[in-house]
């Protein structure tokens, strides 16, 4: 098989017993805050907290909100018309509850979750490229109570706990084997063992945990990647070597497992950019690992950052020889300076 690129890709052979651990399913989805709030909050809410959120545009350059109005099209408020936004709206959650049938009809032992930390377990005095956390359980807050007609706090609370703080299971085997055996690749990573009793796990996990595992108690293993932050966020380039070789690693951990991964995060925002959404899904179903190793960094820039979750998640299924059989696509604009998400939704079987 090739890319378009042009570069060969053959899944490894795996050089084990009869009894090992499997790559058997993956999945993506964003976890925008659009995914927490309301249709009114999409109609209306936005087009005030929008104008403090880092704005770049699609050359990845700088700008701010009154900047990206003024070079819009002349039909851009067309777009955001409350019909257009509701109807968005209403693909997406459909969406939402398709993979959550997606991932409950999947028999798994453990989910990787492949996800960024935007300064919760980690801030700017220390800030990995690459972690991966390996203890028994890791916590999800309870929720705070937030003042009345704060809509944007309130969509916070809805990816924390409702009552109590709840300690997820984690696979910390399988996390550690992952850490040990990256290492010998030469991958330098941040082993997380605990977390702090005032820390707990980032939206990118909380998310996945409250929408898409609440009703099972599957174990996972975070991966925690720096997306957003200078001066270090991982290449696409290494992003690939990395699910590339995840997919080694996986089977060679001692024991019959079926393992899930799951990109969280992306795309486009908070700028949607429907031609970089929708060139790195036509690469994910062309298992076109050139062409995400190739990506602009520039165009990854704030939201877009968490493409690369996408990225190292699509060269594990490819290395695994699985298949992207569903994804869903909603370019949900919710201004007329055209900022809003690129929500994606994806499975490879």
């Amino acid at each position: 098989m090739r890319g378009r690129g042009g570069i060969a890709i053959v899944a490894p052979t795996p050089a084990y017993g009869d009894h090992m651990a499997q790559l058997v399913a993956a999945f993506a989805s964003s976890h925008s805050l659009m995914l927490a709030a309301t249709t009114q909050d999409w109609i209306d809410g936005f087009r005030q907290t929008d104008r403090r959120m880092p704005l770049f545009d699609k050359d990845g350059t700088p700008r701010d909100y009154d900047e990206l109005l003024a070079a819009a099209p002349p039909d851009a408020a067309s777009l955001v018309t409350p019909e257009k936004m509701s109807e968005a709206y209403e693909r997406t959650f459909k969406a939402v509850a398709e993979l959550k049938n997606h991932i409950d009809g999947c028999e798994l032992d453990a989910l990787i979750i492949v996800g960024d930390d935007q300064h919760e377990l980690f801030q700017d005095s220390m800030m990995p490229a690459l972690g991966i956390y390996y203890g028994r359980t890791i916590r999800n807050a309870a929720r705070e109570k937030t003042p009345e007609g704060n809509w944007y706090k309130h969509a916070m609370m809805q990816r924390l706990e409702p009552q109590h703080d709840v300690h997820y299971p984690v696979h910390a085997g399988l996390a550690l084997h992952m850490i040990i055996e990256l290492t010998k690749c030469e991958f330098d990573l941040c082993a997380l063992r605990e977390i702090t009793p005032d820390q707990y796990e980032g939206h990118a996990y909380s998310y996945i945990h409250r929408t898409y595992l609440w009703d099972r108690n599957l174990p996972v293993v975070p991966i925690m990647m720096n997306t957003y932050y200078a001066p270090n966020p991982p290449t696409p380039k290494r992003c690939v070597q990395l699910g590339w070789k995840l997919q080694e690693v996986i089977q060679s951990y001692p024991g019959d497992l079926n393992v899930g991964i799951l990109a969280s995060g992306g795309l486009s925002h908070f700028v949607v950019d429907e031609e970089l959404d929708r060139g790195v899904i036509e690469a994910l179903r062309e298992k076109d690992l050139d062409y995400l190793a190739h990506l602009d960094p520039k165009r990854l820039q704030a939201g877009s950052s968490e493409i690369r979750s996408w990225i190292v998640t699509a060269a594990t299924a490819a290395a695994a020889n699985l298949e992207l059989d569903w994804v869903e696509y909603i370019a949900a604009y919710r201004t007329p300076a055209l900022t809003g998400a690129g929500l994606g939704f994806a499975r490879w079987s």
